[in-house]
């Protein structure tokens, strides 16, 4: 998230609660806020007006829920998990910001393993062999297998 008042990155989350039971959020840097909480004065006259302000970023930025789970985005920012899969799309536009903001980024480019893992079919496929071997009393395939099935199940 940007900050309200220059273009460096929203580190002080501020919401303001008004006398008609109306909150507003304001997000500023590190040097903005020191500013506005040291300034409150003159920085309230950098804001925008109210209706301004409930046009550009709602209390609740998508009111609808999801189709699926029905979870709003406002149970989200409070709990911290999404309901399920969908979410990600329903609340798309609220959550890449975050995203960015959290990651740097909205696309994954983490590790990935060196080896691929085993999938719980081929785990059987091991496993039918071990015992295909075992049957036949072919031990050495047999130890192997379970060899390998062994190091799958570890990690």
């Amino acid at each position: 998230m940007k900050c309200r008042n220059c273009p460096k990155t929203a580190t002080l989350h501020i919401t303001e609660v008004e006398a008609d039971d109306r909150c507003e959020q304001v997000h500023f840097c590190e040097d903005c806020g020191r500013r506005y909480l040291s300034e409150p004065v003159q920085s309230s006259q950098e804001l925008p007006e109210p209706a301004a302000l409930e046009e550009e970023s709602p209390l609740e930025p998508n009111p609808s829920p999801c189709g699926e789970c029905g979870i709003k985005f406002v149970e989200f920012r409070n709990s911290g998990r999404l309901g399920c899969p969908h979410d990600y799309d329903a609340f798309r536009e609220e959550l890449l910001p975050l995203l960015e903001n959290i990651h740097g980024d909205t696309r994954h480019a983490g590790k990935v393993p060196r080896r691929k893992p085993l999938r719980a079919a081929d785990l059987g496929g091991l496993r039918k062999r071990l015992q295909q071997a075992v049957g036949e009393e072919d031990y050495e395939q047999a130890a192997k297998l379970r060899d390998q099935i062994k190091s799958a199940e570890q990690g």
